[in-house]
C-alpha cells in the first residue's frame, strides 16, 4: 500500500516537473524569438544613451552693447527609469525643483521600458544644482542654456520669442534662427549596471551661434515705449506704434509698440499685443501721404512751392464730393500753404495736375505696395490700387491718402527719402553679426535733392503758426512734419467709419539737415480726441525732445 502511494507521489512530482519545464521552455522560446528584438533594444537603451547637446544661442545687444537677449546656464533634467528605486518619493522631491506636476514626473519615471526620458528642459542653473545635490540614482542634469531677456518688456515684439526646443518662433529670433542657433552637438553616454557612466563621448561638438548687434538704442527705445504707454493710458487706443530712424543710414534706433509684452512671459499677453504693428499693421495713411503727392508734382514740374490755387470749400470728383476736415469758405493757398494746412481740396487739385498714370508711378517709386525689406519676418507690403482698377473718383481719394494702405515702417522709410535728400533706403536693424559689420543695402534715388529740400521747407509750415501741429516746438531746433487723421474702413459695410480713426504724425529734425526721423501712429484713439495734431504730434515732440540731446545732435 505504502509502495503504491509512493509511486503516485513520484508520478505527480514528475508531472509537475514536466509542466514547469514545458512552461519554462515556452517562455524561453517566446523571449528568445518573439520578443528578442524588443528586449535587445531595451538592453541597449539601458546601457547607452544618445543625448543632444544644444549649442549656445547667440546674444542680441543694442548698438551700445546693452544685452537684450542672452542665453543663461541651465540644465535638462532626465531620468533612467529602471534605475529609479522609489518613483513616488523621487517625483515628490523633484516636482518643486523642476516646476513640473508630480503626476507627470511619476508617469515618466514608471516607463520601465525606456532607458532615457526628459523630465524637464532648460531648468535654471540654481534649481538644477539643487537636483544634482539630491544625488538620486537614475536622475541626471545635462548642461544646456536658457533664453532670457534682461530688459523684460523692451523691444519684445522686435526681439521675438524662442520655443522649448530652443528654436526661434517670431521676431529677430525667428528671422536669424540660422545664425543665432549655431549647431547642436551630440553626446554618447555608456553606463554600467549601476547607472554610472563608463564613457562619455561627443561624436559631434556643439558650435555656438553668432551674436547680433542691433541698430536699436536701448535708451531711445525705452523712452519711446514710455511715451506710447502714456498714449495708451490717456487715449485707450487699440494700439500704437512709433519708429525712430536715422534717415541717412536707414538705421532704426527705436521701434516701439503698445500694448507692451513681457518677453519673458509672452503667454501672459493677448495675441493682438504680440503683433509687431510696425511691420504687420496695414492702414490708410490719410494726410501723412500728402507730401508724396506734392513731391511727385514738383518732380514732374506741375507745380512749384509758390504755385497759387484758388480753393473752393469742396471739390467734386466723379460721384464724390470731398471737403476739408473743417468747414471753410473760398481761400487762395500756395502749394506750401496747402501742405501746411493739410487741405484735401488743394492736394486733390495738385494730384489732378499730375494725372492718374504718373501718380501711380510715383506711389510705387516711393516704395508703397511692397515690403521695405527690413530684417523682420512677416512684413506686410501694404495695398496699392492697380492703375487699371482706378475709378472715376480714385484721383479724389488717393492723393489724400485714402484708398491705399501702408505699414508704419513703409511710411517711415518713404519719409526718410524726403528727409535725407531724396534717397530711399531699406530700414536697418542689424548692425553687426558675430562682430562683423553688416553692409547696408544700397539706396535708390527717388527724388532730387532740390525737391527733397522744397518739401522739407513746406513741412516746416505744419509746425509753424497756422499749421496743423503749431503747438509742437523744441527750443533751439527747427522741426518739420505732417499730421494725419484718417477714417478707418468699416469691415461690414465697406464704407468709412464716422467714429473710428487713425491719428498719426511723421516728422524730422533739424528740419534743414535732418538727423532724426520719427513717425507715430495711434489706432482708434478714444476720449474724443482723434486728430493727429492732438494725439500723435505731442508724442513726436516728446520723443524728439529726449532723442536729440541724447544723440548729441546740436540745436539748429
Amino acid at each position: 500500500m505504502d509502495g503504491t502511494l509512493s509511486q503516485r507521489r513520484i508520478g505527480l512530482l514528475f508531472l509537475i516537473f514536466c509542466v514547469l519545464f514545458a512552461f519554462a521552455a515556452g517562455r524561453a522560446a517566446w523571449l528568445g524569438v518573439v520578443q528578442a528584438d524588443e528586449l535587445k533594444a531595451a538592453a541597449v537603451t539601458q546601457q547607452r544613451a544618445q543625448v543632444d547637446v544644444p549649442a549656445h544661442r547667440g546674444t542680441i545687444t543694442d548698438r551700445r552693447g546693452v544685452e537684450l537677449a542672452v542665453s543663461q546656464p541651465a540644465s535638462d533634467v532626465s531620468a533612467t527609469p529602471y534605475l529609479v528605486k522609489d518613483p513616488n518619493g523621487v517625483a515628490e522631491k523633484l516636482a518643486p525643483l523642476i516646476e513640473r506636476p508630480q503626476g507627470e514626473i511619476l508617469r515618466k519615471l514608471t516607463e520601465r521600458g525606456k532607458g532615457f526620458v526628459y523630465l524637464a528642459r532648460k531648468v535654471p542653473a540654481a534649481r538644477a544644482q539643487k537636483v544634482e545635490r539630491l544625488e538620486i540614482e537614475g536622475i541626471d542634469a545635462t548642461p544646456t542654456s536658457r533664453r532670457e531677456y534682461p530688459r523684460d518688456w523692451l523691444a519684445s515684439q522686435v526681439l521675438g520669442t524662442v520655443g522649448a526646443d530652443g528654436e526661434g518662433l517670431s521676431g529677430l529670433e525667428y528671422r536669424y534662427e540660422d545664425k543665432l542657433r549655431g549647431r547642436d552637438g551630440q553626446r554618447s553616454v555608456v553606463r554600467d549596471a549601476t547607472g554610472e557612466a563608463i564613457t562619455i563621448r561627443d561624436p559631434r561638438r556643439a558650435l555656438a551661434g553668432s551674436d547680433l548687434q542691433l541698430t536699436l538704442d536701448a535708451g531711445i527705445q525705452n523712452r519711446v515705449e514710455e511715451i506710447l504707454g502714456e498714449i495708451g493710458q490717456k487715449y485707450r487706443p487699440k494700439g500704437a506704434t512709433a519708429v525712430v530712424m536715422d534717415p541717412h543710414s536707414g538705421d532704426v534706433l527705436a521701434l516701439g509698440n503698445w500694448p507692451k509684452v513681457n518677453a519673458n512671459d509672452v503667454g501672459g499677453a493677448p495675441p493682438t499685443a504680440r503683433q509687431n504693428r510696425a511691420t504687420g499693421f496695414v492702414y490708410e495713411p490719410g494726410s501723412t501721404f500728402k507730401p508724396f503727392t506734392v513731391a511727385a508734382a514738383l518732380e514732374e514740374r506741375e507745380v512749384t512751392e509758390d504755385t497759387m490755387f484758388n480753393l473752393p470749400p469742396q471739390i467734386q470728383v466723379a460721384d464724390r464730393t470731398i471737403g476739408e476736415s473743417h468747414p471753410r469758405g473760398y481761400v487762395s493757398l500756395t502749394t506750401s500753404g496747402i501742405l501746411a494746412q493739410s487741405s484735401n481740396v488743394g492736394t486733390i487739385m495738385i494730384g489732378q495736375r499730375l494725372g492718374a498714370k504718373k501718380f501711380d508711378q510715383w506711389v510705387r517709386r516711393f516704395g508703397f505696395g511692397r515690403p521695405t525689406g527690413i530684417d523682420l519676418p512677416g512684413e506686410e507690403g501694404g495695398i496699392v490700387l492697380p492703375l487699371d482698377k482706378y475709378s472715376g473718383s480714385s484721383m479724389g481719394n488717393l492723393p489724400i491718402g485714402q484708398g491705399e494702405s501702408v505699414t508704419p515702417i513703409q511710411l517711415a522709410s518713404a519719409y526718410s527719402a524726403i528727409a535725407n535728400g531724396g534717397v530711399l533706403r531699406t530700414p536697418r536693424l542689424i548692425d553687426k553679426a558675430n562682430g562683423k559689420a553688416v553692409r547696408p543695402t544700397p539706396g535708390k534715388r527717388v527724388i532730387s535733392e532740390q525737391t527733397s529740400k522744397e518739401v522739407r521747407d513746406m513741412l516746416k509750415g505744419v509746425v509753424a503758426a497756422g499749421g496743423t501741429a503749431s503747438e509742437v516746438e523744441i527750443e533751439g531746433y527747427t522741426l518739420a512734419g505732417k499730421t494725419g487723421t484718417a477714417n478707418k474702413v468699416d469691415a461690414e459695410t465697406g464704407t468709412y467709419s464716422k467714429s473710428r480713426y487713425i491719428a498719426s504724425f511723421a516728422g524730422f529734425a533739424p528740419a534743414d539737415n535732418p538727423e532724426l526721423l520719427i513717425t507715430v501712429m495711434v489706432d482708434e484713439p478714444g476720449g474724443g480726441n482723434i486728430y493727429g495734431g492732438e494725439v500723435a504730434a505731442p508724442a513726436f515732440e516728446d520723443i524728439a525732445r529726449f532723442a536729440l540731446p541724447y544723440l548729441g545732435i546740436a540745436p539748429k
